[in-house]
């Protein structure tokens, strides 16, 4: 298989198992905007950053280490089942504990919301931890299959429990930990997890070795995650729980775009990886590059020119000040795509202290531009230091790499690629009908042009299936 059809293959199987969680949210945001008060929807935002905060601390991110453990021992049960046992020995007991610590993060809420918080932590702990062990065992269906359920089950139980019953805030915990558990428990059936438990393999010295492995990653995700989700915590610290509530809110329609770019850079990782040795790198990297390029430019176009669209079918509510964060969003999300393609290169030639750092860097100049502006333009500190920090991202390791790795980039392209982006949002801002129409009209032009040979190859791909099928 080509190195092109490989990327292609990993980066649908991935995105099964991280795009489809991810839409239900996008489907559910009309009917929590209007059913959720602005401070439930604020808290509800609140607690999924807190998890994806608490999560890898609490693990140190050991089920990172069962995915690439588990892919050295395919075929060998007792050795897949030593990892499997130990890895769960350490998840287990710190999920429970950090379960427990999490509700005091919410004091203001109920004790029955804060219980069904900690069930959903520990629910979602276990969800990711058996999302790895599955793909480390080879069963990817398995693995997309759990998140299609997933997925399917948060959307109708968000249904009947926010619209038709209206539990509030406490009907979307309900959803998310029986959607998780739901996952889960396919996933477990599917690998048959039991055969794989044994409490006579608890191994001391494998945990050191798992963690040894998965410790390292905690500051690289803490930074990252400082990056993409420190403006809440920092906006609701200073303006309040509904300030908040808006900026999750600005945030649905790029998070889809983030998803994407997190997928395809997964994939990228493990096929630049593997074409780091190839005679041709140079070359082959360069060629990425473009398609990566031409691919995240053409829908960041069309997703800013879409924004007054969008924001009408999916926001309801008093949501008015979240439209004009959400094209500096989209734009800063094409940025952190490219940033992480460059990334992806860092980590097949082994620098990933390169990448830790320049994370690090990001991350301290979103938090100090938050610090800095947001008592001065509220919630739009939040959205232009996101963009900034994504920017420097970029550009610092476009440049950087070329010091290990060359390629050919061309320069004045993304210069002028880049300005038509920033022209595209300030007529975005206007909200003016004619604006508007031109942005969709210059939206579409863009992707097409720009992937062109994208749907000349996939043209020809059809019509050779219909001359076999004619057969």
């Amino acid at each position: 298989m080509s190195r092109e059809k490989e990327l292609v293959k990993n980066t649908f199987i991935l995105s099964l198992g991280r795009f489809l969680p991810k839409l239900s949210s996008l489907v559910t945001l009309p009917i929590l905007t209007a059913c959720l008060t602005k401070a439930e929807y604020g808290y509800y935002d609140l607690i999924a950053t807190l998890v994806m905060l608490v999560i890898p601390i609490a693990t140190m991110m050991i089920q990172t280490a069962a995915f690439r453990f588990l892919i050295d021992c395919r075929g060998d049960k007792n050795e897949s089942s030593r990892i499997i046992t130990n890895i769960f020995f350490v998840t287990i007991p710190i999920s429970i504990v950090a379960s427990v610590v999490i509700q005091f993060f919410f004091p203001s809420l109920s004790v029955w919301i804060r219980l069904l918080i900690a069930v959903y932590f520990f629910i979602d702990t276990i969800h990711l931890t058996l999302g790895q062990v599955t793909r480390g065992v080879g069963n990817n269906p398995a693995y997309s299959v759990g998140a299609i359920l997933l997925s399917l089950t948060n959307m109708l139980l968000v249904v009947i429990c926010v619209s038709w019953l209206e539990q509030g805030l406490q009907g979307v915990m309900i959803a998310l930990a029986v959607a998780n558990l739901l996952g889960s428990l396919y996933m477990a059936f599917r690998i048959h997890l039991t055969q794989y438990l044994n409490i006579r393999l608890f191994d001391r010295k494998l945990i050191k070795e798992l963690l040894a492995y998965s410790w390292p990653m905690v500051p690289n995700n803490l930074s990252a995650w400082v990056l993409k989700l420190s403006d809440r915590l920092v906006i609701t610290g200073f303006l309040g729980i509904e300030a908040n509530a808006t900026y999750a809110v600005a945030n649905k329609l790029p998070n889809m775009l983030s998803i994407a770019q997190g997928v395809m850079a997964m994939a990228w990782q493990e096929n630049a990886s593997i074409a780091s040795g190839d005679e041709d790198v140079k070359e082959y990297y360069s060629k990425m590059l473009d398609r990566v390029y031409h691919i995240m430019f053409g829908f960041t176009a069309l997703l800013i020119a879409g924004t007054p669209i969008l924001f009408r079918l999916l926001v309801r509510g008093d949501y008015d000040d979240a439209y004009d964060q959400m094209p500096i969003l989209i734009l800063a999300v094409f940025f952190s795509t490219m940033s992480s393609f460059f990334g992806g290169i860092y980590v097949a030639h082994k620098k990933t202290v390169n990448v830790g750092v320049t994370t690090m860097v990001a991350a301290a100049i979103n938090l100090a531009i938050d610090f800095a502006l947001v008592n001065v333009i509220g919630i739009w500190a939040g959205s232009v230091s996101t963009l900034a920090a994504y920017l420097f991202l970029y550009i610092y390791r476009m440049f950087n790499c070329q010091k290990f790795q060359p390629l050919d980039i061309k320069y004045l392209k993304h210069i002028i690629c880049g300005l038509i982006l920033i022209g595209m949002l300030l007529m975005c801002f206007l909200q003016m009908l004619v604006f508007n129409i031109i942005n969709i009209v210059l939206g579409i032009a863009i992707f097409i042009v720009f992937n062109k040979d994208l749907f000349l190859k996939a043209y020809i791909k059809l019509l050779k299936r219909k001359s076999k099928s004619a057969k």
